[in-house]
């Protein structure tokens, strides 16, 4: 048993795209299910995948719905951070800090449609 992909519904499926393709995640598989686009990204450090479902027809306002936040690993939180500001002008929740407690460097921004995401960098 294993933990295989995490799913978010999107607004805007290109912004979502750009906005995770800014961190380093790539396209791995796509397909569409009664009407949904199913888009999943990842990365070679990983085997666990982010699944984006996007429904062009849906006029509802995506909620986080109770999603804390979505952690992803980066090699220098200070220059992906910086980069993702010049590119995407994310919604900054915290910007990068250390935390002792697991030997960690972390900032947090939200994507376009208002999940909250965790850059993470450890330390060696």
């Amino acid at each position: 048993m294993g933990l295989i992909h995490t799913a978010l519904t999107v607004s805007d499926l290109d912004s979502t795209l750009d906005f995770y393709a800014e961190l380093g995640l790539e396209q791995t598989n796509e397909f569409e299910l009664d009407g949904v686009r199913n888009v999943y990204l990842g990365s070679d450090d990983t085997d666990m995948e982010l699944q984006l479902k996007y429904d062009r027809t849906s006029t509802e306002r995506i909620e986080p719905a109770g999603i804390d936040h979505i952690a992803i690993e980066v090699d220098d939180v200070d220059r992906v951070f910086e980069d993702l500001l010049a590119a995407e002008s994310p919604d900054v929740v915290k910007p990068p800090v250390d935390i002792p407690a697991v030997d960690a460097r972390a900032a947090f921004v939200e994507d376009p449609d208002g999940y909250v995401v965790e850059l993470v960098e450890f330390e060696d």
